[in-house]
């Protein structure tokens, strides 16, 4: 089996555009939570997102192609391209059917169907643009980011709500062990931060309210006054190589991965298991691939919604799985307490967190735990970052339909 590590690293946040400046404002407790700007929120319970701010499509593609896709369409590919610059490969070196792409996406484009529907409705059938269809399905971000590498091979949408990022690098991951690719580009990319996005989740009361007037509080995973999640938008790109293809170049490697799993609830289409059995066993599965024992894991990037139902039922799962030492040494942190949630896009900004995690021995902090839940009561990095010593870390997420996905990093 071929050993897989990531070379490099690409993010389009509200935090940042590129690893640094993603890494950095982590590293600084900075929140990317604002007021809503991209549509008028004024009637919409929830008021607060993580927009990309400084961002313009055209940067990164021709302007007709800007028109004929949709904004996750466009974050993914400048994701891509960062990460293809930090590796320091080329197009040029990169050989067609020895490289893939895997990027998903829960929703793909939503603002797409937003607008088009308001053409249907306002101007008839007739006006609908014929691209409707192939910008809004959710493996077009991987198919236009093939299109730009000449990636001639694996390519194809993980598509598991919001663990669909972390399913696709792990996916990428298995793929490549198998000996299917040389090189792929994995991770996840999500815009709805849209109108009715924003409508369908504040119905659903699964948003927070209480901070409207305080963006950057909003957002708060394990704290007492928590009350939902906060919509993120954004994309993050892995490049995964094998190891001996990285190594013939000579390429910096900022981890190898070792262990991936996936697992369903099957409890509930929302709403996570109280008892964590299926996370439980999908953290085991991923550490079990990963040969390691529980008390090397020093980090954990958690899910961590700021949701009063997953905040507690991943906690229950990690000390199912740690045992003593998830309260007696294992670190634990949130940084969509900073970046929002970014649900398809999610696992992949948080994988490239972990990989920054491994490189400098720094945790990134969970921002705004001023009271922690007495439910969940383990080491979550409060408000500051710390320098810790990491040579293997996990990334958790989980999805609606009770889609869980864990991957294990590793110092190489």
């Amino acid at each position: 089996m071929n050993r897989v590590v990531v070379t490099g690293v690409g993010v389009v946040s509200s935090l940042g555009n590129g690893i640094d400046d993603f890494w950095n404002s982590l590293k600084a407790g900075k929140s990317g939570i604002t007021g809503v700007t991209r549509f008028e929120a004024g009637d919409i319970a929830s008021q607060v997102a993580s927009e990309v701010t400084d961002f313009n499509a055209e940067d990164f593609m021709d302007p007709k192609e800007v028109r004929r896709n949709d904004r996750y369409t466009h974050l993914a590919l400048a994701a891509s391209r960062f990460a293809l610059a930090d590796s320091n490969l080329s197009k040029d070196t990169l050989v067609p059917d020895r490289t893939g792409v895997l990027v998903g996406s829960g929703i793909g484009g939503m603002e797409t169907i937003e607008k088009q529907m308001t053409t249907l409705i306002e101007r008839g059938p007739r006006r609908v643009s014929p691209f409707m269809i192939p910008s809004l399905i959710a493996n077009i971000a991987g198919g236009v980011i093939a299109i730009d590498l000449g990636a001639q091979g694996p390519n194809f949408s993980v598509v598991s709500a919001c663990a669909s990022g972390s399913h696709a690098i792990g996916e990428a991951f298995h793929m490549m062990q198998r000996g299917l690719a040389d090189v792929i580009f994995a991770g996840g990319s999500e815009a709805a931060v849209t109108r009715i996005g924003f409508a369908g989740f504040s119905s659903m009361k699964a948003m927070s309210t209480k901070f409207n007037s305080e963006p950057s509080r909003a957002s708060r995973p394990f704290d007492a006054d928590r009350d939902g999640f906060v919509m993120g938008e954004g994309a993050g790109v892995l490049v995964l190589e094998t190891k001996d293809h990285a190594e013939k170049r000579g390429a910096r490697i900022y981890a190898e991965i070792v262990g991936y799993s996936a697992t369903c609830d099957a409890f509930h289409v929302t709403t996570p298991d109280t008892e964590s059995k299926a996370l439980t066993k999908c953290m085991n599965q991923a550490l079990e691939e990963a040969k390691v024992s529980k008390e090397d894991v020093a980090y954990v990037n958690a899910h961590g919604t700021s949701t009063p139902y997953n905040d507690r039922s991943e906690t229950v799962a990690l000390k199912n799985v740690f045992g003593d030492y998830a309260k007696n040494g294992l670190c634990v942190s949130s940084t969509k307490s900073m970046t929002g949630h970014l649900l398809g896009a999610a696992g992949a900004i948080e994988a490239a967190a972990v990989c920054k995690t491994i490189e400098e021995n720094v945790l990134a902090p969970t921002i705004n735990l001023d009271t922690p839940d007495p439910d969940c009561d383990l080491d979550y990095i409060p408000n500051e970052a710390r320098d810790h010593q990491v040579n293997v870390a996990m990334s958790n997420n989980s999805g609606f339909g009770g889609h869980n996905a864990s991957l294990v990093f590793k110092r190489v």
